[in-house]
């Protein structure tokens, strides 16, 4: 399957569970990133305790997150590993108390099967897997079985990767989808997010920008996960914590290149570049063609 430039931006639905649905296309969606670790790379421990999330999460919200993706596990280059009991123990509190939100969607940013079944029978929306279903394929079948979405991300970890990082993409993905499909995950269930920063240098990841309308052919729409990472920190020379101007920069860039969903962790700053960006593309699309 392929998507045209134009349908890049069109109205489709993505399909959630609990019967939600958010409408891509037309306008980006902003994720917001909930950690509640110690040891997250920009932000490890400020959303430990369990009241403190439910709060900055209800803050996103009203800066304009359409999403709260909350994750108990760091994911950053050397983090400790933690028991998937632990996993749980972090994020379960957090996510029955804004399972009572009403109009909140919440996505889980796990890669196991079991907590992914927790979250989502405690009243999350989606998974959120940067092992793209491949670690626990378990996972897809549970998905599928409660109609949550997934997003589906391409890491270059723990494996041989091509030297083409765009081939690299359609090499990883293939089996991801082969799982999602055989697990009953429905196309109108997907997103793909291309993993900026999963073992990919500042030249990949900007490779992977200035290519990133090519990734289109998967047919999905695209969620875009940039988000203070170290190739921005590269190319401005601020510290994690500065770089949501950068961020900002990449999210803008990015919708432009048609990314629909971006997962971020200052909503307001990307709110704001992304309603530019949105207007641009708006604009664009009404123009007519100049004779001659």
């Amino acid at each position: 399957m392929q998507t045209s430039p134009d349908a890049v931006f069109s109205p489709r639905t993505l399909r959630l569970g609990r019967e939600a649905q958010i409408e891509l296309g037309p306008a980006s969606r902003i994720m917001g990133i909930l950690n509640v670790t110690p040891d997250s790379f920009s932000d490890g421990g400020r959303h430990a305790a369990a009241d403190v999330a439910v709060a900055a999460a209800r803050i996103m919200v009203a800066a304009g997150a359409d999403i709260i993706d909350i994750g108990g596990e760091s994911t950053r280059p050397g983090a400790d590993p933690v028991s998937a009991l632990e996993e749980q123990r972090r994020i379960m509190p957090v996510i029955e108390e804004l399972s009572g939100d009403a109009g909140t969607l919440i996505s889980v940013d796990t890669w196991r099967a079991e907590t992914a079944r927790l979250a989502l029978s405690a009243g999350a929306h989606m998974i959120n897997d940067v092992w793209g279903l491949q670690r626990e394929p378990d996972i897809a079948r549970i998905a599928a079985g409660q109609g949550a979405a997934v997003a589906i991300m391409h890491t270059g970890r723990d494996r041989e990767v091509l030297a083409d990082p765009v081939a690299d993409q359609f090499a990883w993905f293939a089996p991801s989808l082969q799982i999602a499909r055989r697990a009953g995950i429905s196309d109108d269930q997907i997103l793909l997010d291309p993993g900026f920063g999963f073992a990919k240098d500042a030249e990949m990841n900007l490779e992977l920008m200035a290519r990133f309308d090519e990734l289109h052919r998967f047919g999905f729409p695209l969620l875009a996960g940039t988000s203070r990472k170290r190739f921005i920190g590269a190319l401005t020379g601020r510290d994690a914590a500065d770089r949501d101007v950068g961020t900002t920069a990449t999210s803008v860039a990015l919708r432009l290149s048609g990314a629909a969903v971006f997962r971020v962790h200052n909503v307001a700053f990307n709110r704001d570049g992304l309603a530019v960006a949105d207007a641009m593309v708006q604009s664009s699309r009404k123009r007519e063609p100049v004779d001659g």
